[in-house]
């Protein structure tokens, strides 16, 4: 349903009156119009009610102001707000068809907005929640009812990797959502956007979007090797650049998470209702740009790679590549992911 402009009286005052308004696309979560003030072009979205609305305006404004310290910025410009109404506006920002390598510039960008999170302040955003242990025993219960055999160590390396996660530094402001379509490559660079999700945690988290390709995303893309370790490479220098110090944590660890998360499956309005992990070997479903098992497959063959190195994760590189044969086994017609963004 096409709604009115949401622009008050106070952001009248502040910005002028709004011209040319033209409603754009945007998630059922959201509503944004593209407007003409007297400083320029500027987007005005809305957050649509719902009984999370209020956090998800919270989350957005307070990441957006918390990034635009960082320079040269990797955020548009917020130019006003109308809390009372739940609405944001926002610079307009030009965006051009990514090159291929892409990802070289998205990572060192994302570097440069994690270390935003260097300087929040207290309580700003809530902090990055990561998998379980009720996602481990969907996880071991999935490779039993595919008919791999569960290594006796695993469960305990698993509750490790927990550990470990949870005790991973949370100075990065994360995205909570970077995927495809929420970074606009500008010709000032890449820049963010949509913050609805955004949370204080560590900043390998994210950058594993890249190796298990984008688990929050409806669109699902891979690299190779050589593209992945460019990446990987720039993010680790503007990181440098702007904390003076290493990332912190580790990008193999990050994956598994991943891996273990079944709601990684399936669009945001479907997840904490079931088991979506106990679905795969009665169903495959498709969201975005991939099915379910082909996601579930690639993350699969992406930690039994990277953790083959970790003698702590011998169990679990075990298992990752028994269940990664037996899927393909049951289902040959499984196609990788996709390599291109759409």
């Amino acid at each position: 349903m096409w709604s009115r402009l949401p622009f008050g009286d106070g952001l009248r005052a502040e910005l002028g009156e709004p011209r040319r308004s033209r409603r754009l696309s945007s998630s059922p979560r959201s509503r944004v119009w593209s407007v003409e003030l007297a400083a320029g072009p500027a987007v005005v979205k809305q957050i649509v009610d719902a009984p999370d609305a209020a956090a998800r305006y919270g989350r957005e404004v307070s990441a957006l102001r918390l990034a635009a310290r960082v320079e040269p910025p990797v955020v548009p410009v917020l130019l006003g707000t109308d809390s009372g109404n739940r609405v944001l506006v926002l610079e307009k920002l030009a965006h051009r068809p990514p090159p291929p390598d892409w990802t070289v510039d998205y990572a060192a960008a994302l570097a440069r907005l994690h270390a935003a999170g260097a300087r929040q302040e207290v309580g700003a955003l809530p902090a990055w929640s990561g998998p379980t242990r009720d996602d481990i025993g969907s996880f071991l219960t999935l490779a039993e009812a595919l008919g791999v055999s569960v290594p006796p160590g695993v469960a305990g390396e698993l509750d490790d990797l927990l550990d470990r996660l949870a005790q991973a530094p949370r100075n990065a402001l994360l995205h909570g959502d970077p995927c495809p379509g929420n970074d606009l490559h500008t010709g000032d660079g890449v820049k963010f956007v949509d913050f609805e999700q955004a949370a204080l945690g560590n900043g390998l988290t994210e950058l594993a979007y890249l190796r298990v390709g984008f688990p929050t995303c409806w669109c699902v893309t891979t690299a190779d090797a050589p593209l992945l370790d460019r990446a990987e490479a720039a993010y680790r220098t503007a990181w440098r650049a702007a904390t003076g110090a290493e990332p912190e944590g580790d990008l193999t660890d990050a994956c598994a998470g991943w891996l273990l998360r079944g709601d990684a499956l399936v669009q945001r309005a479907e997840r904490e209702t079931v088991d979506h992990l106990a679905r795969i070997p009665s169903q495959d479903w498709t969201w975005g740009t991939a099915t379910a098992r082909q996601r579930l497959v690639h993350r699969l063959t992406v930690v039994s790679r990277h953790a083959a190195d970790r003698p702590d994760l011998t169990a679990l590189t075990q298992l990752t590549t028994g269940m990664l044969h037996r899927m393909t086994a049951c289902w040959p017609a499984l196609r990788p992911v996709p390599a291109q963004r759409p």
